[in-house]
């Protein structure tokens, strides 16, 4: 079985979405046919009604296509509500959950694919804080429940389904920014790898990315649709093939001369241990 995900993240619906954008993308979905749409968080700029109620819309123009899994990003959090607080955390994703609804950390199966998400935006957490006061509420963390609950999700599935896990903060470092999007990064990528994942989706960086994790997992970065890019790089969201023994990712990177995004470098990985090995160039 082969499965085909239009992953996304980071539209920032508010004052910094490009809207051309993300008009061009919906006129392209359908000719697109991918099998499930992917949307890593960050839906929103500011965690507004407005903002949250123009990515529902996204959404469900998008489901015409495809089923959508969407997840919430550190922007969709109302973290100021309740910093540092366990028992707050139904006050910080409640306008998310009004209209996105109470399963922060869904599941999609598909023919030969399971996928799973788990979730890294928890606002101002104690998990999540470093001695840098910029990382307030910026980075991610994945806490050990919330892995052991993909690694059973996973193990139940068929043992040849390939495993994609989905998270809103980037696993691997961003090559222009330099920062890891998670905190306690070393103890959360064993985490990922011990899980089974042979995928992982994830956005947060604003920059397009396509590698290995130790020597197995591929891990996905999709761009942004917003202006907020990454060294004044276009905006970019990632296609990605899941085949029974190999994992394709392609950028579709934005031509602002022509209104539309088209197909740019494909990245083409074994699946298994042998990933690392079998990594392609760009094409």
């Amino acid at each position: 079985m082969s499965a085909q995900i239009l992953h996304l993240a980071d539209l920032h619906f508010g004052g910094v979405a490009d809207i051309t954008q993300v008009e061009a993308l919906e006129h392209m979905l359908p000719d697109l046919n991918p099998d499930a749409i992917v949307v890593a968080g960050d839906l929103s700029q500011r965690a507004r009604h407005g903002e949250f109620q123009r990515a529902r819309a996204f959404v469900r123009a998008a489901g015409q296509t495809a089923p959508v899994l969407v997840i919430p990003g550190n922007h969709d959090v109302q973290w100021w509500w309740r910093p540092l607080i366990p028992f707050g955390r139904r006050a910080i994703y409640a306008k998310y959950r009004r209209h996105f609804g109470d399963d922060l950390t869904p599941t999609t199966a598909l023919p030969g694919v399971v996928i799973a998400s788990a979730l890294s935006s928890h606002g101002v957490a104690w998990g999540s804080l470093t001695f840098k006061p910029g990382d307030l509420a910026v980075k991610g963390h994945l806490p050990r429940k919330e892995m052991e609950r993909v690694t059973r999700i996973f193990a139940a599935a068929p043992r040849d389904a390939a495993r994609v896990l989905v998270v809103h903060h980037n696993v691997l470092r961003g090559e222009i920014s330099q920062r890891m999007g998670l905190a306690h990064w070393r103890r959360t990528q064993r985490r990922i790898v011990a899980s089974g994942a042979d995928v992982v989706l994830c956005g947060h960086d604003h920059e397009e990315a396509a590698d290995v994790l130790a020597g197995r997992v591929v891990v996905s970065t999709t761009g942004t649709l917003s202006t907020r890019t990454r060294g004044g790089r276009p905006s970019c969201f990632n296609f990605v093939s899941i085949e029974p023994t190999a994992v394709q990712v392609t950028f579709f990177r934005w031509e602002g001369e022509r209104g539309k995004f088209r197909a740019s470098d494909t990245f083409a990985f074994a699946r298994g241990s042998d990933a690392r090995a079998q990594a392609a160039v760009p094409s």
